[in-house]
């Protein structure tokens, strides 16, 4: 009885260790999943057989027709990326040159004020010498905190500009990685094909 029990239990977790295992695993598909899976999926599901000592895969056409597309819808998503990337670091660039300019002419202002700060006429008119300091030095400060602002969002948009370079430059190397196994998988189908045929005149 303690044999049937213990063979019950082995049972249920060989069970559970199956359903779950199933349960973790990604399901394969042409229709969503990385261009990798979908190679995974043309090779799990290619048929295969044995002539000649050597084993041979053979891809159904549809299937093959439908990795190819997707391949291609790849690479367009890709280069539209890219085309986003490079808008995005344009449009940077262009920001840092205006924050530039705001920049220079910050430093024109400050240093026209500075030039100016004997005077103590204020658009025009006469005030004292604590009241015209302290209006130089809000403006100094005013100056100076733009000054500040200005150089943060310069320094973020260099830092955003680097950033769209770096993942430009990633999605180009995915990109190629996965054109380069494409192509190698390709070949070898094809090498495969042009074998059988040649098999096949052969046989005749």
């Amino acid at each position: 009885m303690k044999g049937l029990s213990r063979l019950l239990l082995l049972t249920g977790l060989l069970a559970f260790q199956i359903s779950f295992g199933q349960d973790s695993e990604p399901e394969l598909s042409l229709e969503q999943g990385t261009i990798d899976s979908q190679f995974e999926f043309i090779f799990k599901n290619a048929g295969n057989y044995r002539a000649d000592g050597k084993r041979y895969e053979v891809v159904r056409a549809n299937n093959l027709e439908k990795l190819r597309n997707n391949v291609k819808d790849s690479m367009n998503a890709a280069r539209t990326k890219a085309a986003q990337l490079n808008a995005t670091i344009a449009g940077h660039e262009s920001t840092i040159t205006s924050l530039n300019q705001k920049l220079e002419e910050t430093t024109k202002s400050l240093a026209s004020v500075t030039e100016e700060k004997d005077s103590m006429s204020f658009i025009g008119i006469q005030v004292s010498k604590g009241t015209y300091n302290f209006i130089l030095w809000t403006i100094i400060l005013a100056l100076l905190l733009m000054l500040l602002l200005f150089i943060y969002r310069f320094r973020r948009s260099n830092y955003l500009t680097q950033e769209a370079k770096a993942n430009l430059a990633e999605l180009e190397t995915e990109y190629e990685d996965h054109r380069r196994r494409a192509l190698e998988r390709e070949q070898r189908i094809s090498r495969q094909l042009q074998d059988e045929i040649n098999k096949y005149k052969k046989s005749k």
